[in-house]
């Protein structure tokens, strides 16, 4: 990264710029009195771009003007090297995508020491497969393995947490899983909802959600969703972005923005920086 005079690197100084003009409420209209939440990205999008130049693209998506990474896959770098890489950005950590095994028995120390390196304190199942959702019974034991895993990782400061894909809005006895492991997991279990992915399942509406399970949200994955284009960017979908934003600012408990998004055909960063901007505009 490129440096000023005084060692900051340029990303680092507009943003402490942006910061200074917010406080002081200048040229920002009522944006004083709204909470900042920050916008992390998933790297899912990036990885094939990671896995030829890893330090060239996340230069790259720190440029775009991202606050954090949520990491899918670590291509072979340990902790320490990732920690280095992000700090050279100016980047943090707002999650991980991982699998609900490694939070369970002898993985979990090896995975706590790492994401501790990291800095990182969110640790997001990615996936149940089909063994932790199989019957009722199979989804009340994996519900319970939430709040063991919650209690095991409360001493590190850290949390675990749930990305939802289509199946968990199937229903057990007329219930959602998803409300079912809402309503069987502690308030410290991360119910980490992605837009795109929900509005997916028809009958299945975000704001009624992030509603309904007040204070949950802590991270959210910002992925738009048209019936009409699948390719539409932020603003150009069917979404309610104005009532979404206003319930992360307010009932959900939301303190990471994190943007998922690709499009076939599009340079992923291209893709990204275009709905980072269309998402900024909401904001």
């Amino acid at each position: 990264m490129r440096s000023n005079d005084h060692g900051l690197s340029r990303r680092d100084f507009f943003k402490r710029t942006s910061a200074g003009a917010l406080a002081a409420g200048v040229g920002v209209g009522s944006a004083s009195a709204t909470r900042r939440i920050p916008i992390g990205v998933q790297l899912y999008c990036f990885r094939k771009e990671l896995s030829t130049d890893f330090e060239g693209t996340m230069e790259s998506v720190a440029e775009v003007g991202f606050d954090a990474v949520e990491f899918a896959d670590y291509f072979g770098r340990s902790a320490k090297q990732l920690r280095t890489i992000l700090d050279d950005n100016g980047l943090k950590v707002c999650g991980t995508h991982i699998m609900l095994g490694d939070m369970l028995g002898d993985e979990l120390k090896e995975t706590v020491e790492f994401n501790q390196i990291l800095g990182n304190p969110n640790l997001i199942v990615r996936w149940l497969d089909e063994k932790y959702r199989r019957t009722p019974e199979d989804f009340d034991r994996t519900v319970g393995l939430f709040n063991e895993v919650s209690e095991n990782l409360k001493p590190h400061g850290m949390k675990v947490g749930y990305h939802n894909h289509d199946y968990i809005f199937d229903k057990f006895n007329g219930k959602m899983l998803w409300n079912i492991l809402a309503d069987g997991t502690s308030k410290d279990v991360i119910l980490q909802l992605d837009t795109g992915n929900a509005s997916q399942h028809e009958g299945v509406d975000v704001v009624e959600l992030l509603s309904r399970n007040a204070g949950r949200t802590s991270s959210i994955h910002i992925k738009p969703y048209s019936s009409r284009d699948p390719s539409a960017y932020i603003a150009d979908d069917e979404l309610d972005w104005p009532t979404i934003i206003r319930l992360c600012q307010t009932t959900a408990g939301t303190e990471w923005y994190i943007i998922e998004f690709e499009v076939p055909g599009i340079p992923p960063l291209e893709a990204m920086r275009e709905n980072y901007k269309r998402f900024k505009a909401l904001l």
